[in-house]
């Protein structure tokens, strides 16, 4: 199967981190990917709050793009990029609205346009626990772990086909192939942070975020497991807007799943760029080494 990577903009800045900890992940598993050529912005919010011709236009092109080099799927960590790119496809659909997309195209768009899909999903989807398992190295074994979702990623059902809506449980599957033994039953998996309104709107993005950071913290969570560039910029960011507005201060490390799973498979902290973190990722790495050396103590092993 020949694989298209779309990064999406924040991917290559705001959540670098994101792009990296992928990247290395899918090196180790071997799950092979070619980035889409002069790939475009697919549009976020603000484009089909405005026109969803124009968000249309934008991602039928990248869509395109990836068609010409071949690919059979386009794998984008993001779930908005996402979203944009799966209700694109779907819209295109239709004849009517499909003619008026093509008028902002520099040519017909096709009718063979590849699935999308996440990066998560192609994991799961190439691999199974035992194949993931095998490349473990640390385990997460005792590391509590609240999964955050956010909002999109498996909203609506019928379109990012992610499996239950209100509880979905693959990135517990995935942590729990690395090893990890207790992922919290988080309520608020998959409420949103606040999502874009942090800008125009920061007290709310600050409630919804601190509600999430709260519950964390309440469950003695050792950090939240994200897959959503805006949640995590949401939590890590602004967990000192969050706090002023729950009048209390939060800790909380806020980590990407790939950042997790890099981690259990043994890759460099750089690589997974951990270092760009807001909340400090050190009690989760020393916790996590803390723990794999009593283990092997206890079976006898050096420390």
């Amino acid at each position: 199967m020949n694989i298209g990577y779309y990064p999406g903009c924040s991917a290559k800045g705001s959540s670098l981190d994101y792009e990296l900890s992928s990247a290395a992940v899918c090196r180790v598993l071997g799950l092979v990917s070619s980035e889409i050529t002069d790939w475009n912005c697919c549009g976020s919010t603000p484009a089909h709050a405005i026109s969803s011709e124009l968000s249309a236009a934008l991602c039928t092109r990248n869509l395109m793009q990836a068609a010409q080099q071949g690919a059979d799927v386009v794998m984008t960590p993001c779930p908005s990029c996402l979203s944009n790119l799966l209700h694109a496809k779907e819209r295109m659909k239709n004849p009517e609205f499909r003619k008026r997309v093509d008028e902002l195209l520099d040519e017909p768009s096709r009718n063979d346009l590849p699935e999308a899909t996440s990066v998560m999903q192609m994991i799961g989807r190439m691999f199974d626990a035992e194949q993931i398992a095998s490349h473990v190295r640390v385990s997460l074994a005792g590391l509590r772990i609240a999964p955050y979702y956010g909002c999109l990623m498996s909203r609506p059902a019928e379109l990012m086909n992610f499996g239950d809506p209100e509880n979905p449980t693959l990135m517990e599957s995935l942590l729990a192939a690395c090893g990890a033994t207790d992922i919290l039953d988080f309520p608020l998996k998959t409420e949103c942070c606040g999502a874009a309104s942090g800008i125009p709107h920061r007290p709310l993005s600050s409630v919804n975020s601190g509600r999430i950071l709260e519950l964390a913290t309440r469950m003695e969570a050792d950090c939240i497991a994200v897959c959503c560039p805006l949640c995590q910029m949401n939590l890590d960011l602004r967990q000192k807007q969050a706090g002023r507005q729950a009048k209390t201060r939060f800790d909380m490390p806020v980590l990407y799943y790939t950042q997790l799973m890099g981690l259990a498979f043994g890759c460099d902290e750089k690589e997974l760029g951990l270092d760009k973190l807001c909340a400090r990722p050190d009690k989760v790495v020393d916790k996590i080494k803390a723990l794999n050396t009593a283990v092997r103590e206890a079976q006898g092993g050096k420390a």
